[in-house]
């Protein structure tokens, strides 16, 4: 997969961070092929797995195990510029969150976020849409963005039901306990939270959604001009609904506005297919469970759609040349 440009703010924060857990920043940033120069301008593109690497390897030199979360946390609406001003404008934090979704990819193009009602609770899923090794970093890192959204827009006492990461859970929480003050689970099916709709669906004061019109229409317009390919919209909402066990061609066509021929026809047309882009996807989150998490192949496998556990190692003898325990003994993350 072609590796995929963020804004350099995503980083927003690193360097003082950086210092201040001890590391120079300037020599991890030229080992991952970035300069503190790049992090000068909101807007300079930088490579996502660059972006992903210098997390992981901070985290690792630094001895800062929950280095993204610790990022995380220093971020609010406001960074997040002209999007940010759409929301602050909303009026509830439910329209905000409706608005941060529709505008993401001017935000981080290789972030998925998706947001569903169930029952009174409203289910908010964080994917990344291009899988380093490993990872765990900048998945914290984009839930604790998320939670740090929400809690700028209710106020100090809010609080998420429960957090949720793919990933094992880490020998010190500490800080992340702290943090979302809630329930975390780990080796769970999604990465994201789970919060209660009733309090995001009441009325902001002193807001006023004329005066970001103009930010809006701003927006309408560089949406427009984004060059997202319709694989590229497939692909993100496969990622968000495999996990959900939901990720047929008809619920993804009807997402998208159209019929499932019509879907397929215009995934042939630029030379794939959607049993292609599922088994790509597929096989990312395969690899993303058995290197962060400890799911046994069986949950995975009913995770992610296989028919049995012995399909899924069946498929990834095929793929991967080994079998499953044999590649995780390799390459797990601690």
């Amino acid at each position: 997969m072609k590796n995929r440009l963020i804004h350099s703010a995503t980083l927003f924060g690193y360097v003082d961070l950086a210092l201040a857990s001890g590391v120079n920043p300037s020599v991890l940033l030229r080992r991952c092929g970035l300069t503190e120069n790049m992090l000068q301008a909101p807007d300079q593109p930088i490579p996502l797995s660059a972006a992903q690497k210098l997390l992981e390897v901070t985290a690792q030199v630094s001895g800062c195990a929950d280095f993204g979360l610790r990022l995380a946390s220093r971020r609010r609406v406001a960074h997040l510029g002209a999007v940010g001003h759409v929301m602050r404008e909303e009026s509830t934090a439910l329209a905000a969150l409706q608005t941060l979704c529709r505008y993401q990819q001017l935000v981080n193009p290789a972030l998925a976020t998706h947001i569903e009602q169930a029952g009174e609770t409203l289910v908010i899923r964080e994917e990344l849409l291009q899988i380093s090794t490993p990872q765990r970093q900048s998945t914290e890192m984009a839930v604790g963005v998320m939670h740090g959204i929400l809690l700028d827009l209710m106020g100090a006492d809010w609080r998420a039901r429960r957090v949720y990461f793919i990933h094992r859970e880490p020998a010190e929480n500490r800080f992340a306990r702290k943090l979302f003050g809630c329930p975390i689970e780990y080796n769970a099916d999604f990465n994201g939270l789970v919060v209660s709709l009733l309090p995001l669906e009441a009325q902001l004061p002193g807001r006023d959604a004329g005066l970001a019109r103009y930010s809006q229409r701003s927006l309408e317009r560089a949406l427009a001009q984004t060059h997202n390919s319709f694989e590229h919209s497939v692909r993100e909402l496969v990622a968000v609904l495999l996990p959900e066990g939901r990720c047929t061609t008809e619920q993804i066509a009807l997402r998208l506005g159209m019929d499932r021929r019509t879907m397929h026809r215009k995934l042939i047309a630029v030379g794939t297919t959607f049993s292609l882009i599922i088994e790509g996807v597929r096989g990312e989150f395969v690899e993303r469970h058995l290197r962060e998490g400890d799911r046994s192949a069986t949950e995975i496998a009913q995770i992610l759609g296989f028919a049995s556990a012995s399909a899924l190692a069946h498929w990834f003898r095929r793929s991967h040349g080994v079998n499953v325990t044999q590649w995780r003994q390799a390459v797990r993350v601690d």
